[in-house]
């Protein structure tokens, strides 16, 4: 990884503090807290002025998303440049699809109010689930209250 991406970064370190940070983080973002299911975080950077981000975790991990039948994996860095609804250029990030672990290079939603998430793959194509796959049961709660 290139120091330079990392220049002016605010880092927080800790499992503690690195959880409150990507929560934050999500919110910030627009996105559920349960799409970036990250264990036992060690460090969390940011440089505000080009949106770079990363979080570093004690050990490769992998999840399964009931709500949308996926299989993913983290790696113990995963990088990405963010913006409002947007995770692009992301690393260190793969699902399985028909046997085969493909890297998620994007994640968006339309708005902050989409009911979809649309993650892309390096060939630009990719998939959108319902955004309350991987939304924590709280937010669950909340969504559907919102849309009574």
């Amino acid at each position: 990884m290139a120091d330079d991406q990392r220049a002016g970064a605010e880092i927080v370190y800790g499992a503690e503090e690195c959880l409150r940070s990507s929560i934050e983080l999500l919110d910030e973002l627009g996105f559920p807290r349960g799409v970036l299911p990250l264990k036992d975080l060690v460090e969390c950077g940011r440089v505000r002025e080009t949106g770079f981000v990363w979080m570093k975790q004690k050990a490769p991990y992998e999840h399964f998303f009931e709500g949308s039948n996926t299989r993913v994996s983290y790696d113990i860095e995963v990088t990405a440049y963010i913006e409002k609804c947007k995770m692009k250029k992301m690393t260190g990030v793969k699902s399985k699809q028909l046997l085969m672990w493909v890297p998620i290079v994007e994640m968006s939603m339309e708005d902050v109010n989409s009911s979809k998430i649309y993650f892309k793959i390096p060939v630009g194509v990719g998939r959108s689930f319902p955004v309350t796959a991987f939304m924590s049961d709280e937010e669950k709660k909340k969504y559907i209250e919102q849309s009574k």
